[in-house]
């Protein structure tokens, strides 16, 4: 996932857009996205998985008018430079 993303401006010209560094659960990931799901933060964590688990997403240092919060499944969150994320897995039985 070290790649940078291609975007176009208005005149269709190409943009090269810097890829975006964050921290989940104390290990630093570079991401070529600025918007990353509830699944994909649970991938990068490398979480326990299960029929019985479930799990737990808060973040901080985030874009302007949601600096924190939390993830639930089927959410996604803007990314800033340096967020940080808190994954926690949980068996539920």
């Amino acid at each position: 996932m070290n790649s940078s993303v291609e975007k176009k401006n208005d005149n269709g010209n190409a943009l090269q857009r810097k890829d975006i560094t964050i921290i989940i659960n104390g290990t630093q990931h570079v991401v070529p996205k600025e918007e990353l799901s509830f699944l994909e933060v649970v991938t990068l964590a490398q979480l326990a998985t299960g029929p019985n688990v479930s799990y737990t997403i808060n973040y901080r240092r985030g874009q302007g008018n949601k600096p924190e919060g939390s993830l639930v499944e089927g959410e996604s969150v803007k990314l800033k430079e340096g967020m940080i994320f808190n994954a926690t897995a949980t068996d539920k039985s």
